[in-house]
């Protein structure tokens, strides 16, 4: 029989049906776990089930009987990766099942942002409709998405959606080179171009040692069209006491996050103090949260540990 662990079960909603897998199996699962739990929850586990709870080589040492570390997202970095390839741990993640939500999501909150959505919403509620005299008023810029320059950072399956869906706004894409890259191909713009001449740049890259902190003070201080900049992918991606400095100094023109680099961030954060900014849309890290995405996420999760017991690893993940 396999012990199956699943550390933070409420990562994933309510509504969502994980299913039993088809193999004989005992399945604990915990709302949340602390990492003074971590140890005696996964004692005896064959298989561990994790989201955003971290796993690494001081715990992992101590876990002789784990096999598999299924990861309910599609990023790893929660993971001791290298300590799992010499322990003989198998990681696998899930893929591809967040293509519509977040590139909605990305567009969600640039459409609400170029627009000004929530200031007219709030100037409405407050009166000025009816103070103005007339059947508009225009107190906020409204800008069209159609001819912006889409600066895109990440040219995975999320980049490659958004790049569509700007197309079909009437957007120009362009993908931007690696950071210091001298020649990527035909596909990618430049690193530096993509700065200084997008209207709206937006982040679906991998958090790496390479891609941590990659957008900072002189990343913002080259956007020359004061830009958006969206952020769908992962918080630790722009250093966010530069974006501070960089929506004060107006070298930007407004920023539209799903994500932050401690989540939740605590009451003083500075990201907390930017939310009540009109130029700015904090939301809590739900772009990849439709019902939909979430239910496909939950089949393939055990799809994956289905395959792994069955001899048929797949989605594995080494580095």
């Amino acid at each position: 029989m396999q012990r199956i662990v699943f550390l933070d079960r409420d990562t994933l909603a309510p509504q969502i049906r994980l299913r039993r897998p088809r193999f004989e199996h005992e399945l604990v699962e915990h709302p949340h776990t602390a990492p003074d739990q971590l140890l005696q929850r996964l004692e005896g586990a064959d298989i561990a089930v994790t989201n955003k709870v971290a796993l690494r080589a001081d715990v992992l040492r101590r876990l002789p009987r784990l096999k598999l570390i299924a990861v309910a997202a599609t990023g790893t970095d929660v993971v001791d990766k290298a300590h799992c390839a010499v322990q003989g741990i198998a990681v696998c993640n899930i893929r591809g099942y967040a293509v519509s939500t977040v590139p909605e999501h990305t567009f969600a909150l640039m459409l609400a942002l170029r627009r000004n959505l929530l200031a007219y919403r709030q100037d409405v509620i407050a009166g000025r409709w009816q103070a103005s005299g007339q059947f508009c008023f225009f107190d906020h810029p409204i800008r069209d998405l159609a001819g912006a320059r889409l600066g895109i950072i990440g040219s995975g399956v999320l980049g490659q959606r958004v790049a569509e869906i700007g197309k079909a706004f009437g957007m120009v894409p362009l993908f931007a080179a690696h950071k210091g890259a001298q020649a990527m191909g035909s596909l990618y713009t430049s690193w530096n171009e993509v700065l200084e001449t997008s209207d709206v740049i937006t982040l679906h890259a991998p958090l790496t040692s390479a891609t941590r902190g990659m957008i900072g003070r002189a990343e913002f201080q080259s956007m020359k069209r004061r830009p958006l900049l969206i952020n769908t992918a992962r918080g630790g991606l722009v250093d966010e006491p530069a974006l501070v400095e960089a929506l004060e100094q107006g070298w930007i023109g407004g920023a539209g996050f799903d994500v932050a680099s401690v989540e939740p961030p605590a009451p003083d954060d500075p990201m907390m103090r930017l939310a009540a900014r009109p130029d700015v849309i904090l939301t809590p890290h739900v772009a990849w949260a439709s019902d939909e995405a979430q239910q496909s996420l939950a089949d393939q999760l055990i799809d994956n540990i289905e395959a792994y017991v069955d001899g048929r690893p797949r989605h594995l993940v080494t580095g």
